[in-house]
């Protein structure tokens, strides 16, 4: 099953040692599950998988696993040499996972049939719902597309590259391909800050999208979500105005603060979630202060549109949180 609606994206947190901290992992990932998402995605991106050792991702995986205790779906990443991804999707099978993110392979790049022949081989290993990312090396077409629907465990693509119009045409081409599944395969905007980009992917088919800002402002990642599926531009307008896009700007002044940014937000709301594990780099003291400013203009700005309020949610620790409405978003079915 592909969920349908806002997607977290947890962080891997480390302790001052260097290993994975699962008591604060559990308390992320009931802070994110507080405030509504429609899956968590671990392990991936975000949550660092590249520099996981194998036992660590399993470790990973299992704690989200146990703490969700089946309230809302979980993917795991697998990625990197055929051998790896392979085996990753074995540990996520084992460790109770019911999906994949399937990230590019790292280093070597190939056609297009070899690209979907490493697709083939890792959906195989398993037999967990394997949702694409086309980010990096993983450039794949509209006939690419069209062929993996033949695939049965693949349940769609998540776009991370921004080429709108090739995915314009990938998303045509599949709603209008007569496939049994042309019209559950499950398109997701897995853009960085995909805020920024969200307006533009609902104009081609694809509503659905991550947003790594839930991990460290939920109550702005909502309000956003909120207003873009309601249609409230004055919202939407206003928040990308005063903190999307200058976030974006933040981000992209160090290769990397796509996740180290995100890191130090969660920081910020009292989340010991620790450092960025090498190549990346943690985000210097300035940029933290700057994004400080940007939280609290952001905030401002959904207390003005709101006419009071504003402050802060407190962190949510422990299991039982209460749930949003939202939460039981609408689970698109795939072939399996």
């Amino acid at each position: 099953m592909i969920p349908s609606g806002l997607m977290s994206f947890p962080l891997t947190p480390f302790t001052p040692a260097d290993e994975v901290n699962t008591g604060v992992l559990a308390d992320h990932v009931e802070d994110q599950l507080a405030h509504g998402p429609a899956a968590l995605f671990v392990a991936c991106g975000t949550g660092e998988y590249s520099s996981l050792s194998a036992p660590e991702y399993a470790e990973v995986v299992r704690h989200a696993v146990r703490v969700v205790a089946g309230r809302v779906p979980v993917f795991a990443g697998a990625g990197g040499g055929l051998g790896n991804a392979r085996a990753a999707v074995a540990a996520a099978s084992d460790a109770g996972a019911d999906g994949i993110l399937l990230l590019p392979p790292y280093l070597v790049g190939g056609t297009e049939d070899g690209y979907l022949a490493y697709v083939e081989s890792v959906a195989r290993a398993g037999r967990l719902p394997v949702l694409v990312y086309r980010r990096g090396l993983a450039r794949i077409g509209a006939s690419t597309a069209l062929r993996l629907l033949s695939v049965p465990q693949v349940a769609g693509i998540k776009e991370g590259n921004g080429d709108l119009d090739s995915m314009a045409r990938m998303v045509t081409a599949v709603r209008t391909s007569g496939h049994p599944r042309a019209e559950t395969f499950a398109f997701l905007n897995g853009l960085p800050t995909a805020e920024v980009s969200a307006t533009a992917c609902r104009a081609i088919g694809i509503r659905d999208y991550s947003s790594a800002v839930l991990c460290f402002a939920p109550d702005i990642a909502r309000a956003f979500h909120t207003a873009l599926t309601t249609g409230d531009t004055a919202t939407t307008g206003r928040l990308l105005a005063d903190f999307y896009l200058p976030l974006t700007a933040l981000r992209d002044q160090v290769p990397g603060y796509a996740v180290s940014l995100v890191k130090a937000g969660a920081r910020l709301r009292s989340l010991d979630v620790g450092h960025v594990r090498a190549p990346l780099v943690d985000a210097a003291a300035d940029h933290v202060d700057r994004l400080k400013d940007l939280l609290a203009q952001g905030r401002r700005a959904l207390a003005e549109l709101k006419g009071g309020g504003g402050a802060e949610p407190a962190v949510t620790k422990g299991a039982g949180a209460e749930r949003t409405p939202e939460q039981g978003a609408t689970a698109v079915a795939v072939a399996s």
